[in-house]
């Protein structure tokens, strides 16, 4: 089973979850002050938990996301909040997806793990000193039937961001629910 690309199975899960927003995830909460004042795009926002959280804190946010439902999702929880987010259908299974984007003053990418490809351009989406945040199962978690091991978010992944980025933390997270990761970038100016 393809699990963090199949539009159907993530269409199917958001038309069947409840009237209510999941919980914000807790490294992003935790770690919100590493966020630069201004804008955000969620990249794989689903339906929009993060997002919420941070246009409650009082930033502008583009939503991205490949399942239409979890983005119609995201707008009725936005407008029941008297929220503006801005949402765009987004497949990042293709290569170039992100070439069109914005500049933005944070990306968030929050349990999917981008191609390694995207990374090489993603300097050119984000302000200087912005925050590139990444969150999700990393290399130690158990794979299953439903995340593979290309799923994991590897140490590998950001070696294209060396020119361009300062890690300034990482933290590995160990729980009942498997092995997560956060990495907190920051560009340099």
């Amino acid at each position: 089973m393809e699990y963090m690309g199949n539009k159907e199975y993530w269409n199917e899960k958001f038309a069947n979850r409840n009237d209510n927003p999941l919980s914000p995830e807790k490294s992003v909460v935790e770690n919100i002050d590493y966020f630069k004042k201004g804008t955000v795009l969620d990249v794989a926002c689903g339906d929009g938990r993060n997002s919420l959280f941070l246009l409650e804190k009082g930033f502008k946010v583009t939503g991205i996301d490949f399942s239409s439902k979890a983005l119609e999702r995201l707008n009725m929880f936005a407008k029941r909040n008297n929220y503006l987010v801005k949402t765009m259908k987004v497949d990042l299974s293709m290569p170039n997806s992100l070439n069109n984007i914005e500049t933005f003053d944070n990306i968030l990418i929050n349990h999917y793990r981008l191609h390694k490809n995207q990374f090489k351009d993603i300097k050119n989406h984000i302000t200087d000193r912005g925050i590139l945040f990444i969150c999700g199962f990393g290399y130690k978690h158990e794979v299953d039937s439903k995340i593979k091991k290309e799923d994991l978010i590897q140490p590998t992944d950001f070696e294209d961001l060396k020119e361009s980025f300062d890690l300034i933390k990482y933290i590995e997270t160990p729980d009942d629910r498997g092995f997560f990761v956060t990495y907190i970038f920051r560009k340099r100016s």
